[in-house]
């Protein structure tokens, strides 16, 4: 499924899914996107693999996929890789099956989390880069 198609997760007991989202003494530096457990995901941009990380580090079970282009790092978090490191992928190439957030968060609404860096390492808002996609 391609994020443009997912919609943005709403408010639940453990918070909104909008970019800049209070987390506490943080902001939510990503938008979530409704998505069911054991949906296929497709990446958001055409660019290369170039990290598949652990959003966690007390929880291994978790993963991301990091795909760079044009100087941005798009992070698709909640997924289980069906990528690796190095692997070019296009708009459309599948990336990964979501996972399932409730065995961690229990009552939470299943969803993955897109977050965007540029190439200075600042977070921006991911929606107009979704919404631009649904056009």
């Amino acid at each position: 499924m391609h994020l443009h198609e997912m919609s943005e997760r709403k408010c639940d007991g453990h918070g909104c899914g909008h970019f800049g989202a209070s987390r506490g003494t943080r902001k939510h530096q990503g938008i979530d996107l409704n998505c069911k457990p054991m949906t296929t995901v497709c990446s958001p941009v055409a660019g290369t693999v170039t990290k598949i990380g652990y959003p966690y580090g007390d929880d291994l079970s978790y993963r991301y996929v990091e795909i760079s282009s044009q100087g941005y790092a798009f992070r698709v978090f909640y997924v289980d890789p069906m990528v690796t490191r190095g692997q070019q992928v296009s708009k459309s190439t599948p990336i990964g099956k979501a996972q399932d957030l409730g065995t961690r968060y229990s009552g939470i609404t299943n969803h993955v989390h897109l977050e965007i860096k540029n190439a200075a390492g600042e977070f921006i808002d991911p929606t107009p880069v979704v919404l631009a996609q649904r056009a």
